[in-house]
C-alpha cells in the first residue's frame, strides 16, 4: 500500500506540475506579460512547485531532513540523472549566459546553504528570509540588467486557453500538487518506517528523483523542439528555485533542523561537487557545448552518488 501511495503521488505530482504551468502560460499570455518574464518567474517556479509543497509539507508535519533531503537530493538529480539522460538525446549549445549569471548564482545559492548548515546544522527564519531575498535580487537583476541571458523556457505555438480551461487547470493543478504531495510522504515515510531506513535516505534518492520528473519531461520536450539552451536554462534554474524558494519559503513558515548527520557529511557535498562540475564539462572536450559523453560522465556520477548514499 505505501508503494502504492508513492506511485499515485509521483503521478498526481506530474500531472499536477503540467495542469499548473498550462494554466500558468495562459494567464501570462492573456496578460501580455513577456515571455522573458514567464520563462523566470512562473515556468521555473512551476517545475519546482512538486519540492515546494513536498518540503512544506514534510517541514510542517515533522520531518525536516526529508525536506531538506528532497531539495539537496532534487538538485543533484537535476544535473547527475535529468541533465545527463538529456543529453544521451542529444547536445546542448550553451549559451554566454551560462558562466555569466546562471551557474554563479546556482552556486553562490549553494554556497550560502552550505554556509547556513554547516554553522549550526539549521536553516532558521532570519536563514530563509536571506535566501529568499537573494531570488528576488537575482530576478529584478536578470530583468533589469541581463535580459540576454535569460532562456526562453516557451516554445513558439503556446497559445492561450479559454478561461474556462485556465481556470480548471489552475484548480486542478493546484489539487494535483497538494494530494500528490501528501500521498508521496505518507508513502515514502512510512515505508522507510517498515525498512528501517531513515527519513534522509528516502529524501535523497526516491523522493527527490520523483519531485524532478517535471524538469526531466521539460528538458526532453525543449531537446526534442531543438530550442537552444533551454535544458540547461531549465534545470540550472530549478536548482536555483530549490535552494533560495522552496528551502527559503520553507524555513520562513518553519525552521528547518538537521537530524541526520549525512547530509551535512556526504549529501551536501555531492551537491556542491556536481554543481561546480558542470562549468568543467561546458568547456571540455568542446568549448560552449555539452557533449553525449558528458551525459555519460554525470550518470556516471549520480550512479557513484546513490551507491555512496544507500550502501
Amino acid at each position: 500500500m505505501n508503494f502504492l501511495y508513492i506511485i499515485l503521488g509521483f503521478t498526481l505530482l506530474i500531472f499536477g506540475g503540467n495542469w499548473l504551468l498550462k494554466s500558468a502560460v495562459s494567464i501570462s499570455l492573456r496578460l501580455q506579460i513577456p515571455k522573458i518574464v514567464i520563462g523566470m518567474t512562473i515556468v521555473s517556479f512551476a517545475t519546482s512547485a512538486p519540492e515546494l509543497i513536498v518540503s512544506i509539507q514534510s517541514a510542517i508535519d515533522g520531518y525536516p531532513d526529508l525536506a531538506l533531503g528532497n531539495v539537496i537530493g532534487s538538485n543533484i538529480a537535476n544535473l547527475g540523472f535529468v541533465l545527463g539522460i538529456t543529453l544521451l538525446i542529444a547536445k546542448i549549445d550553451v549559451q554566454r549566459s551560462f558562466y555569466t549569471t546562471n551557474w554563479p548564482v546556482m552556486m553562490i545559492a549553494s554556497l550560502m546553504l552550505f554556509y547556513f548548515l554547516y554553522n549550526d546544522a539549521a536553516i532558521s527564519f532570519v536563514e530563509g528570509i536571506i535566501l529568499f531575498s537573494f531570488l528576488l535580487i537575482f530576478l529584478v537583476y536578470l530583468l533589469r540588467f541581463q535580459k540576454q541571458a535569460v532562456v526562453d523556457e516557451m516554445p513558439e505555438d503556446d497559445e492561450a486557453l479559454p478561461n474556462y480551461k485556465t481556470a480548471m487547470f489552475l484548480v486542478l493543478g493546484a489539487l494535483g500538487l497538494w494530494g500528490g504531495s501528501e500521498l508521496l510522504i505518507v508513502g515514502a515515510t512510512e515505508m522507510a518506517i517498515d525498512f528501517g531506513v531513515s527519513e534522509r535516505l528516502i529524501g535523497i534518492t526516491v523522493v527527490s528523483i520523483g519531485t524532478s520528473i517535471p524538469e526531466l519531461a521539460a528538458s526532453i520536450i525543449a531537446i526534442i523542439k531543438k530550442e537552444k539552451a533551454i535544458s540547461l536554462g531549465n534545470l540550472i534554474g530549478s536548482n536555483v528555485f530549490n535552494i533560495l524558494a522552496v528551502l527559503g519559503l520553507t524555513s520562513i513558515i518553519t525552521p528547518i533542523k538537521v537530524e541526520d548527520q549525512a547530509l551535512l557529511t556526504n549529501d551536501i557535498y555531492w551537491m556542491l561537487g556536481i554543481s561546480f562540475s558542470i562549468l568543467i564539462w561546458v568547456f571540455m572536450p568542446v568549448k560552449m557545448r555539452l557533449e553525449r559523453k558528458s551525459g555519460v560522465i554525470l550518470l556516471l556520477i549520480y550512479a557513484a552518488f546513490l551507491y555512496a548514499t544507500i550502501r
